[in-house]
């Protein structure tokens, strides 16, 4: 019996012919999802973004602006028939290495209160609570407001 041959992960920079793929992705694994022109907004100002991919098919993708010294992380999702496998760390740590290498000494992000699952990644990478901002994110019905943690993450 032949054993299956894992495809090889790879990262590449954010471009605007990867969209409909992470739009899908987006659309998985959020009720309240970025648009297409939030990402293309992204890429024309010059935040960060990157793509990881398993073989030829996009597993995740995070966007993370980094500026003064500074990073924060916009946004980190992986596809949900890809989750529980890694993907979430790997990328994670792409990006980390990534504020490293641009001269960021901290990293900061927001998740929703209930995302757990989200907030055992950060805290599992060394990401400590600093703070909460209240009805930060959009939530069901729309009228009502999630709050979120932030979260950092010394770099130097």
């Amino acid at each position: 019996m032949a054993l299956a041959v894992p495809y090889p992960r790879s990262f590449h920079r954010m471009k605007v012919r990867d969209l409909p793929e992470i739009l899908q992705i987006e659309q998985e694994a959020y009720r309240q999802c970025w648009t297409e022109q939030i990402f293309r907004d992204c890429m024309k100002v010059g935040y960060d973004g990157w793509v990881l991919q398993e073989g030829r098919e996009i597993v995740g993708y995070g966007i993370v602006a980094i500026a003064v010294g500074e990073a924060h992380l916009l946004n980190l999702c992986v596809s949900p028939a890809h989750q529980g496998r890694g993907f979430g760390r790997a990328l994670l740590d792409y990006l980390i290495d990534w504020s490293i290498q641009c001269g960021a000494g901290a990293m900061f992000l927001e998740v929703r209160v209930s995302n757990t699952r989200a907030q055992s990644l950060y805290r599992s990478c060394g990401f400590t609570l600093i703070g909460e901002r209240p009805g930060y994110y959009p939530a069901d019905p729309p009228v009502i407001r999630e709050d979120a943690w932030v979260f950092r993450l010394d770099l130097s």
